[in-house]
């Protein structure tokens, strides 16, 4: 059964949550609200001020993680000082979900590489999630967007090195590729299930570097802005994304774009996760 993606080539805040009510459904209950903090230095992440009404619109709270990796967001300290440097805190209440105590643990009832998908506890908070992904390259992922947020995103620093160890924490950085890919698509389906259905996606294509917004010393975007994507679906919304910019065929920057996506076998993580049945490839495009 194909999914219903809506698409504006217009790029606004206002646009981002007039495009919500598209979708016709009301997140209830108390709304986490999934962004990426940016990391020290990055220049292309999308800001407070851009998300802001979006945010507004639903009430929400703002829930980050810890990384895995070093730099200003790696301990609760550094990464809650970047959050008011970056202004999150100025306009929104903010909830770094792994600040302390111990991580949630999601069972991942599908088969495969993953058996626990480490989350940050403070989830257990919220009845539901509005999911604000940046659409970039990645220099590991290929691409990030709706589900790499589902999974990196909402892993605790714990839970982001058991991903990227295929399982193994331990083993950090070591998974091959497609386990790796694999490991971030059965993390996703974890919060999709635990959220039963109070889930909202938006993909905002602008500013697209082959680097992601954990850079901290990241490529200027190579390619175009397209537009905004909503929809219920996680994995129709990724694969239109990268859909679209297939498309981008007049685009100078397409290539070194793909040329990131392709050499990390990035849609392997859209595969993985249609397998797994909690979204589908399919979609119908519906442009506003």
């Amino acid at each position: 059964m194909s999914a219903k993606v809506y698409f504006s080539k217009e790029i606004t805040p206002e646009k981002v949550a007039e495009m919500y009510d598209l979708l016709g459904k009301e997140l209830p209950g108390k709304v986490a609200v999934k962004v990426h903090s940016g990391e020290d230095g990055n220049q292309n992440f999308l800001t407070p001020e851009f998300w802001r009404p979006m945010i507004e619109k639903v009430n929400g709270t703002v829930v980050e993680c810890n990384t895995a990796y070093e730099g200003e967001r790696d301990t609760t300290p550094k990464h809650k000082k970047l959050l008011v440097k970056h202004g999150w805190t100025k306009y929104f209440d903010v909830d770094l979900m792994d600040a302390e105590g111990p991580d949630m643990a999601l069972p991942v009832e599908v088969e495969g590489t993953l058996k626990t998908n480490y989350v940050g506890k403070d989830m257990a908070n919220y009845d539901s999630m509005l999911v604000l992904s940046h659409f970039k390259g990645h220099p590991m992922g290929g691409y990030g967007g709706a589900l790499k947020q589902l999974s990196i995103g909402c892993a605790s620093a714990y839970g982001k090195a058991v991903i990227h160890g295929g399982g193994d924490a331990v083993k950090i950085w070591q998974a091959p590729q497609d386990t790796f890919l694999e490991c971030m698509a059965e993390a996703a389906s974890t919060v999709v299930k635990y959220f039963g259905g109070n889930l909202v996606f938006v993909n905002v294509m602008k500013n697209m570097s082959v680097d992601c917004d954990c850079c901290a010393v990241a490529e200027d975007p190579c390619i175009k802005d397209i537009g905004i994507l909503v929809s219920l679906d996680p994995i129709a919304i990724d694969q239109a994304c990268v859909d679209l910019v297939y498309a981008a065929t007049d685009d100078p920057g397409q290539k070194h774009f793909l040329e990131r996506v392709e050499s990390r076998h990035g849609v392997h993580t859209i595969e993985r996760a249609a397998e797994l049945g909690y979204g589908s490839r399919e979609y119908e495009l519906v442009e506003i």
